[in-house]
């Protein structure tokens, strides 16, 4: 979907400001949103499902609040919309629910693990053999769907050169609305900063941009 969370390429949002020695967490509260959201992924819902999340916040809310805001804010849109709790519960912050539509949370243990390591989306079943291969010239599809993708506006419709193959990956745009995983080849693809951004660019500058094989289409 197209919204302020797209951001690339955009102007008149002012600079992006450096914090020098930037802590992990700002208060003890943005700690507790991290634990709740690695809790909940993989229970109440995936990470493709939690990104659309934060992508449907009020515009205004979106650009006025913070990194964790948004995670918190994701948590509160699924909570609900996945029976874990209502809206009443939610606005009083009591929870009354006795059971929730939801599956067990990811255990405890196993979170250390994955805030080290992440989890691969990498997948062996599903698109294993590529259409494209290194030096292919492709387009990137000019598309805008009403639900979550993972290509960025400012390549919709660009020229660009797949750089290499990574191999079969969960396809968010899918897995992000209860379509599964359908795996399929994932590539890194140059784009010359031209093409993006026009001529005034310097020539020399290529961006690579990780996109799914239904994101492409040959040159």
């Amino acid at each position: 979907m197209n919204g302020p969370h797209d951001m690339g390429g955009m102007t008149c949002y002012g600079p992006v400001e450096r914090e020098d020695n930037e802590p992990l967490f700002h208060a003890a509260w943005e700690r507790r949103v991290f634990a709740m959201t690695m809790l909940s992924l993989g229970g109440v819902a995936n990470l493709d499902e939690f990104r659309h999340a934060i992508e449907r916040m009020d515009p205004v809310h979106y650009l006025s609040s913070s990194y964790y805001e948004h995670w918190l804010a994701a948590l509160e849109t699924l909570a609900v919309e996945k029976g874990v709790l209502t809206a009443q519960e939610l606005a009083s912050g009591r929870l009354q629910s006795e059971t929730a539509n939801a599956s067990d949370p990811l255990p405890g243990e196993v979170v250390a693990q994955v805030v080290r390591r992440g989890v691969s989306a990498e997948r062996d079943s599903g698109r294993l053999t590529p259409r494209f291969a290194p030096g292919d010239p492709v387009v990137a599809r000019n598309i805008n769907p009403a639900g979550h993708t993972r290509m960025p506006r400012y390549v919709r419709g660009k020229p660009g050169r797949i750089d290499r193959v990574h191999g079969t990956f969960v396809y968010p745009d899918s897995n992000a609305h209860g379509g599964g995983e359908q795996p399929q080849p994932l590539y890194s693809v140059r784009f010359e900063a031209q093409a993006l951004w026009g001529p005034d660019t310097p020539r020399r500058d290529s961006l690579y941009i990780d996109l799914w094989e239904d994101h492409l289409e040959a040159a």
